[in-house]
């Protein structure tokens, strides 16, 4: 009883555990003048799916009345 209970309390623990990695996050920012647009890859170090999804999300790369758009996207 006891070997189940600690084979139970152990595989409690390992789904409770977050998976952490590092991700890539690709952002393309698009010129309103017509100039070539910009990529930029950042990386996002030790952190959950969710987490690297929000941080790329909210990511953007330059700040001016010049950038018409900006997308990132998770890799």
């Amino acid at each position: 009883m006891k070997k189940l209970l600690l084979t139970v309390a152990v595989i409690s623990a390992f789904s409770f555990a977050s998976c952490k990695k590092d991700s890539t996050c690709t952002c393309t920012a698009v010129y309103a003048d017509g100039s070539p647009s910009q990529t930029s890859v950042i990386t996002i170090v030790d952190a959950r799916k969710m987490d690297a999804k929000k941080r790329c999300i909210n990511s953007t790369d330059g700040t001016g009345n010049d950038l018409q758009t900006t997308t990132c996207e998770l890799k």
